[in-house]
């Protein structure tokens, strides 16, 4: 290994890390945030308990159980974006004693408990060593206008008197930046561990839902298939199904006028010709709605591209796909852009849009964004139920963000093999 290749490997794994380090911080918070609402989840448990000693906390039970599902499901949603898919268990069966004997819902009550102390704590620590570091680095620039009791490291067990010290509170600053990027990993994974060992469903229950799950999907993907092929056939009939018939009325003109008028025939025999030219290019642009040429001459982001130049909205586009996925996955990818791009243009009143497409592991995640007045709903008929029907044929994901007001986010995530 030459000494540049040895350079840009250790650059590559510095920038790997210092990557992972923010991701772990935002894992942290997150899981704070999670960690907030299991505290109320718990407090409400605990006010349950010590109510039924007086009689009366029979009638706070359901409501304290479906707090705590609720917080584990959220929990379990979170889990899902970092890491293998946790799925939510079945309902508790009828009746408070199946409901508090319920395996799933003491493994829930359990996590939560466990999720208030320690993952509330691990939060805090994410959260408050980025804030230390800052503090300490930047000391050196306002320790002097500090009073003297008020001239302390972050963690204020250090007082400073002179520039020696300054310097040293921002040394020890570097040293916190580089036991966050070395720790916030294992304390992101510290965090989420009760939430992968307690709130995953049993084996059995989870090829239950499993294939539940998959049925479902079937059911979308021949929903997507007929749908398309209804597409593809009205194209055909209300377009270039016509313009062929009127190419064969022209030409059958042109016949009679051959023997009646010569002179018309060579008019008559034009506009046939511009009409089989018509034909021809709407035959083209249904063929390219099936699969368009670039994807599979070049590739996605290639095609993307395309998309944007042609979409009326101004549209960045910022893609990171090395290799190929598969020709079924890009297809959908691009059916997702294009309808997003398409819906945008035609309701947003967006000034500008966004698209960002990403490939991690074995799944593409694709986000288009604008920033028009938001609204979007599956239920208006505005292309989003067919965009759903498309990821989950794929077993996907979509997730839709479209406050009053804007901005709106669309994220699709695809499985697309190793």
């Amino acid at each position: 290994m030459t000494q540049d290749e040895a350079s840009g490997s250790r650059t590559g794994t510095v920038s790997a890390r210092a990557r992972a380090a923010l991701d772990a911080l935002e894992h942290l918070l997150a899981g704070m945030g999670t960690a907030l609402l299991a505290l109320l989840a718990a407090l409400w448990l605990a006010l349950t308990t010590v109510a039924c000693l007086a009689g009366v906390g029979l009638l706070l039970l359901p409501s304290a159980l479906h707090a705590t599902r609720a917080v584990a499901d959220r929990e379990r949603t979170r889990l899902s974006r970092w890491g293998p898919r946790l799925i939510s268990p079945p309902d508790p069966p009828p009746g408070l004693r199946a409901a508090v004997t319920d395996r799933a819902v003491r493994r829930e009550i359990r996590w939560v408990c466990a999720h208030a102390l320690f993952g509330l704590l691990l939060g805090l620590i994410g959260a408050t060593l980025p804030l230390n570091a800052a503090h300490d680095i930047t000391f050196p620039l306002y320790w002097r206008f500090l009073p003297e009791s008020e001239a302390t490291a972050a963690l204020g067990w250090w007082t400073v008197r002179d520039w020696p010290g300054a310097l040293a509170v921002t040394l020890f600053g570097v040293l916190t930046v580089a036991a966050i990027v070395f720790c916030a990993p294992v304390l992101a994974r510290l965090q989420a561990w009760p939430g992968r060992r307690l709130l995953a469903p049993d084996p059995g229950t989870d090829l239950v839902l499993r294939v539940a799950e998959l049925t479902a999907t079937r059911a979308a993907a021949l929903d997507a298939h007929a749908t398309e092929l209804r597409r593809v056939e009205r194209a055909l009939h209300d377009g270039t199904q016509n313009r062929i018939v009127a190419v064969t009325v022209l030409l059958g003109a042109a016949r009679r006028a051959l023997t009646r008028n010569p002179g018309q025939a060579d008019a008559v025999l034009e506009r046939a010709q511009e009409a089989a030219e018509q034909a021809l290019a709407e035959l083209r642009a249904v063929v390219r709605s099936i699969l368009p040429p670039v994807l599979a001459d070049r590739s996605l982001p290639d095609a993307l591209t395309a998309l944007a130049a042609d979409c009326p909205v101004p549209c960045g586009i910022d893609t990171d796909v090395p290799g190929r996925c598969p020709a079924s996955v890009e297809a959908t990818a691009y059916f997702v852009v294009a309808e997003a791009l398409s819906n945008i243009a035609k309701h947003s009143g967006a000034r500008e849009a966004g698209v960002v497409v990403r490939r991690l592991d074995d799944r593409l995640y694709v986000e288009i964004h604008d920033d028009g007045h938001g609204g979007a709903d599956e239920r208006n008929g505005s292309g989003l139920t067919g965009i759903r029907r498309r990821t989950e044929a794929h077993d996907g994901t979509l997730e839709l963000a479209s406050p009053p007001g804007g901005p709106t986010t669309l994220k699709v995530t695809l499985p697309c093999g190793s």
